[in-house]
């Protein structure tokens, strides 16, 4: 099955150099170009793509606004943005929005098109830099108090796997950290997601660090 996808950028080198490295692949397809917020929404709700890449800086609607306005439709879109180092309030607004995937721009087109397939069979992911600056952003002293009423409800070991979600680990790594198979990490992953109404693992990230979890553990 192909990926369908609508690249926004508001400079067209960067679009046509994801658009060169698209057309060599079998499975990801190129449906629309916007560059501008307003004509990704628009080309959004024309198209129905399964990832939109969204760039955060751009005039008129920025990033945020449109992946916000993206991710609150009744379709199955996805948003990946991609940013620069510069771009730290940003992304953080751009999560609360709903992004599935942050990426670099400086990041290698192989590994780009790799995170487009991993965000639209419904997983999310953050580059490694992007998730230090999080990191750094988020352990700062609180803005606000620790939200950990939204953890009432999940057991001890979720909490542990919640904790390490929110520390960036992938499946894998959070079964050797607590000894358990890959498929039983996989399946608190997913209890998690049920009970804290989370849309995907950006947002147990998010949920980690501001419970305070994540502070507190390290």
């Amino acid at each position: 099955m192909t990926i369908r996808v609508v690249l926004t950028d508001d400079q067209p080198l960067v679009r046509a150099a994801l658009q060169m490295v698209i057309t060599d692949t079998a499975d990801i397809e190129v449906v629309g170009e916007a560059e501008d917020g307003a004509e990704a929404v628009r080309l959004t709700a024309e198209l129905a793509p399964d990832v939109v890449v969204m760039d955060l800086r751009m005039p008129g609607m920025d990033g945020i606004e449109a992946t916000g306005l993206i991710t609150a439709g009744t379709g199955a879109t996805r948003v990946v943005v991609l940013t620069t180092f510069d771009d730290d309030d940003h992304v953080y607004g751009a999560l609360h929005a709903g992004a599935s995937g942050f990426l670099v721009k400086d990041m290698a087109l192989d590994d780009i098109l790799a995170a487009i397939r991993i965000v639209a069979a419904g997983d999310a992911l953050i580059a490694p830099a992007v998730t230090r600056r999080l990191i750094k952003e988020f352990t700062r002293p609180a803005v606000s108090p620790p939200r950990r009423s939204e953890l009432d409800g999940i057991t001890a070991r979720e909490r542990e796997v919640l904790t390490l979600v929110g520390r960036g680990l992938s499946n894998t790594e959070i079964a050797g950290e607590l000894s358990i198979s890959i498929a039983t990490a996989k399946t608190y992953l997913t209890r998690l997601l049920a009970k804290l109404n989370a849309r995907d693992r950006v947002q147990l990230v998010i949920l980690a660090y501001e419970s305070g979890l994540v502070a507190t553990s390290q």
